[in-house]
């Protein structure tokens, strides 16, 4: 299995150009971010794991020919407002995108993207295969899916297991009961925006206690604001087991 991290920032300081702080104008690349996402590679089968504004251009920079599906975390525009951009794949596999959501954000897609789904339809626009999560485990040819409840705030999102890695963004809570479907977990991605708390994500010290309560192999922190600081200054301070995500990192397992 392969995870690659198509993304690891926020909409604070994205893109680079627009923000002059030190950290989105670093000649690191690591301090380089687009807004989070990441592509899951099995066997042949390729999940991405949410769609936000820059996902043509995260497609086309990790060179993504195939693509089976899409999990949606939850429906905030910097997760979704990319989906538009399936209809490549639609071309290629000459299919809908299955997209994989709970029956909230389906209903939102339905909404956001109304032409989709029109009855008369435009020529050429993207195709959706809308799938509900119910909170049970599911499949994607072949590969098992396991949602795992998380809170953004108040705001119920999903994070998902695919076999020994865990994914998590956006979160701030994670229910015990839903912490006993990570246990076991070798390769864990969680969210931290920046060292101080804030009201709807994880900040490093709160994503570090998650770590050491889960135990994971290994851990990497993705959606990761200008706030955080530079890269390098950070990793410096992590835990042997841990490290920071950087856009384009890849991980095989």
């Amino acid at each position: 299995m392969k995870i690659t991290f198509l993304g690891t920032g926020t909409s604070q300081g994205v893109p680079v150009i627009a923000c002059s702080c030190p950290v989105c104008q670093s000649s690191d690349s690591r301090d380089w971010r687009l807004r989070t996402a990441a592509l899951v590679e099995h066997q042949g089968v390729s999940i991405a794991i949410d769609a936000g504004p820059d996902f043509r251009q995260q497609m086309l920079r990790a060179k993504v020919k195939n693509l089976n599906a899409v999990l949606l975390t939850h429906e905030h525009r910097d997760h979704i407002s990319g989906l538009d951009d399936v209809r490549a794949f639609n071309w290629i596999h000459k299919r809908p995108m299955d997209i994989w959501a709970e029956n909230r954000v389906l209903n939102e897609l339905q909404r956001e993207y109304s032409y989709v789904f029109a009855e008369h339809k435009y020529p050429g626009i993207p195709e959706f295969a809308l799938h509900p999560i119910d909170g049970h485990p599911f499949e994607i040819m072949g590969l098992t899916i396991v949602p795992i409840r998380l809170y953004h705030y108040k705001l119920p999102i999903y994070g998902f297991r695919i076999g020994d890695l865990t994914y998590i963004t956006d979160a701030n809570f994670i229910p015990e009961e839903e912490k006993e479907k990570i246990i076991g977990t070798k390769y864990l991605v969680i969210n931290a925006l920046r060292m101080q708390k804030h009201i709807s994500h994880y900040s490093l010290p709160e994503a570090l206690d998650v770590i050491a309560q889960l135990s994971p192999r290994k851990a990497f922190i993705t959606h990761i604001s200008h706030q955080m600081g530079f890269y390098a200054d950070i990793a410096k301070t992590l835990p042997e087991n841990v490290s920071l995500a950087y856009d384009g990192m890849e991980i095989e397992f």
